[in-house]
C-alpha cells in the first residue's frame, strides 16, 4: 500500500469546499495504460484560512492492469501521483517505485 497526503488550505475570506481528487501515472508498463487514472477523491470543508491534509490510501488492487495474457499485474516501476481539484487542474506531484 502507498499513501499520499496534501494539505488543503482556504485562501478565502469565506468557508468553502473543495474536492480533492488522486491520480496516478504507470510510467513504465508493459501494456497501455491512462495518462491520469483517478484513484480517489475526497471532498473538504473548510472554514476560512482553515487547513486540514488530505490522505490517500493506494492499493495493488488500484495499480493492477491486464497484462497480454488477461491476467491481472502490478508490475514493477515507476508511477507518478498527482493530486488536484481535477484532472487539468494538478496541484501536486510526485513518484515512487515498486520493486520486485
Amino acid at each position: 500500500e502507498i499513501y499520499v497526503s496534501a494539505d488543503v488550505k482556504n485562501t478565502g475570506k469565506r468557508e468553502g469546499s473543495e474536492v480533492v481528487q488522486l491520480y496516478f501515472d504507470d510510467l513504465i508498463s508493459s501494456m497501455s495504460t491512462p495518462a491520469k487514472e483517478l484513484a480517489g477523491f475526497e471532498k473538504v470543508n473548510l472554514a476560512a484560512g482553515e487547513k486540514k491534509t488530505v490522505r490517500f490510501k493506494l492499493t495493488p488492487d488500484q495499480l493492477a492492469f491486464l497484462d497480454k495474457n488477461l491476467e491481472w499485474v502490478v508490475e514493477p516501476g515507476k508511477f507518478k501521483v498527482m493530486v488536484g481539484s481535477s484532472s487539468a487542474d494538478i496541484r501536486l506531484d510526485g513518484e515512487f517505485e515498486i520493486k520486485r
